[in-house]
């Protein structure tokens, strides 16, 4: 095996703080060799880089301020984003636009969206991207943007079959999460099989969406679950699978190595 990829997690997440030194212990036990841990507002980049600096040879650290954390930000946020983003090597995310949220304004979304984005053209460096309920906004944005040269990821993608060939265009690959190994996910499901083998990757997002049969909060030790699902609905081996979506990360998130 040349490489086992969580390509989305949370790792500074306070449910996973207090044990995290067995967390990592088990996810070099399944066979881990990167987790990407993205961090998701200011007052948690910090902790990001105090695990890269910690777990230096599995940690590829990500820094960015998801759409949930918007009301949230300082007026100097943007620049705070920069100054954690030159003093290492990491990507930016997690990022993006959220409308299944019960109060949010579309238009700030889209201005914070914009500036990471610009920020990742600047600095040379792949995106990871949050969508809910916002497809064709997302496409909007990218429009605007343009091609994202240094690649992106749509993480847990929950969007349509159909929209995979268009946001391709901009340079974006597919995550699966514990999220696909639901039966009752059919449009994830769906989704998966219009993925092409280049642009395909899987993730846990711990310490949320646990696969099936996981009590509780989920783990980089069980990206494999993932895996077997993929690999059943795909037709392939595990083996297989593990392979594709380790080259497919490192392509993207390599330059970070």
């Amino acid at each position: 095996m040349s490489g086992f990829i969580d390509a989305h997690s949370h790792l500074q997440d306070e449910r996973l703080k207090e044990h995290l030194d067995g967390v990592i212990a088990k996810a070099y036990e399944a066979g881990i060799t990167k987790i990407v841990c993205c961090g998701t507002e200011e007052a948690d980049w910090p902790e990001v880089k105090r695990i890269k600096e910690k777990y230096s040879d599995l940690i590829i650290p990500s820094f960015g301020l998801h759409p949930w954390y918007i009301p949230k930000r300082s007026a100097g946020w943007l620049k705070n984003l920069e100054n954690v983003l030159t003093q290492i090597s990491s990507g930016v995310g997690e990022i993006g636009l959220d409308f299944a949220l019960r109060e949010y304004d579309e238009d700030e979304q889209k201005k914070v969206f914009e500036a990471q984005l610009r920020l990742a053209h600047q600095l040379e460096r792949p995106v990871t991207i949050h969508c809910r309920q916002a497809w064709e906004a997302l496409m909007d944005v990218l429009e605007k943007s343009g091609p994202l040269k240094y690649g992106g990821l749509v993480h847990s993608y929950s969007g349509a079959a159909e929209l995979i060939p268009r946001l391709r265009k901009f340079g974006l690959s597919f995550s699966f999460s514990g999220s696909i190994t639901r039966s009752g996910n059919k449009k994830g499901r769906h989704s998966l099989l219009a993925v092409p083998s280049e642009s395909l990757l899987v993730e846990t997002d711990s310490p949320d969406l646990s696969p099936v049969g996981v009590e509780g909060t989920n783990e980089p030790a069980h990206l494999m679950m993932v895996v077997k699902t993929v690999a059943v609905l795909l037709g392939k081996s595990e083996e297989d699978i593990i392979q594709m979506t380790s080259q497919n990360a490192m392509r993207l998130f390599g330059i970070l190595e």
